[in-house]
């Protein structure tokens, strides 16, 4: 049976949506290799082509053209779940722009947001995302663009909340935010590409129907998060879109590719 590789992250909501495909708990004309990296790094790779599947940040989907299409399974879009900014006093997000602000990569959705939201923004720091609370809170960066689990975790650091860059995206365009998407490499044929989407579609109905069945497989990849953590994680990121993107998720999509 062909192996394809498959590139997604650590985190709890793709440990969750995956476990069944990765384990082999739902059919597909395939198995799968899975490679856990930080988004950003799977951004990176995505340039070379590195896997046959691989998440990608809606934010990387135009500097990568056409070298990958995306799936209508696996996404990650919704509401209430925009990335954060964070610093650490109140202020506003004019003001917090103009120290320098740590962010989780230049080819995030994250990072894209921001600079809509802030173009005048001047001075950032590219660090791997569990790291930006510990910079901010040290002083070593004036403010931080949080993502994943940092947005339940930001208070105990001490750490005020500058704006919620979903609710800004959300009252700008009336549209779900659209952080990542499940894309397949251009030079796999269209049955090979239909079978995948199939499965992962299946692999994230079987989570939904069998939500303790990962579990071990979760907690394996998710460092330092408690179970409540882990669970308001993938009850925010794993949802209706990340059956089927939609209509109004391709909407969200093609409207931030566009935006330079």
């Amino acid at each position: 049976m062909r192996e394809l590789t498959f590139g997604f992250s650590p985190c709890p909501n793709d440990t969750f949506a995956f476990h069944a495909l990765v384990h082999g708990l739902v059919g597909a004309p395939f198995t799968v290799r899975p490679i856990l990296l930080d988004i950003e790094e799977l951004n990176r790779r995505a340039h070379a082509g590195e896997y046959d599947l691989t998440k990608l940040s809606v934010g990387a989907f135009a500097g990568i053209g056409d070298g990958y299409r995306m799936l209508r399974s696996g996404a990650a879009l919704g509401k209430g779940v925009g990335p954060l900014v964070v610093a650490r006093q109140a202020q506003t997000l004019s003001d917090a722009m103009q120290g320098t602000v740590a962010i989780p990569g230049r080819e995030t959705t994250a990072y894209r947001l921001l600079r809509l939201a802030a173009p005048e923004i001047d001075t950032v720091v590219e660090m791997r995302y569990d790291r930006i609370l510990r910079a901010v809170e040290s002083g070593e960066v004036d403010a931080g663009l949080i993502i994943h689990e940092s947005r339940f975790t930001y208070q105990d650091h001490g750490l005020e909340k500058v704006i919620d860059l979903g609710d800004w995206w959300e009252h700008d365009t009336g549209l779900p935010v659209p952080l990542a998407g499940i894309c397949a490499r251009a030079d796999l044929d269209e049955a090979t590409v239909a079978a995948a989407d199939h499965a992962i579609r299946t692999s994230v109905q079987y989570a939904f129907d069998n939500r303790e069945a990962s579990r071990a497989y979760v907690r394996a990849h998710s460092q330092e998060m408690s179970d409540a953590v882990c669970d308001q994680h993938i009850a925010l990121y794993v949802n209706e879109f990340s059956l089927d993107v939609g209509e109004d998720g391709m909407l969200a999509i093609a409207r931030l590719v566009s935006h330079e």
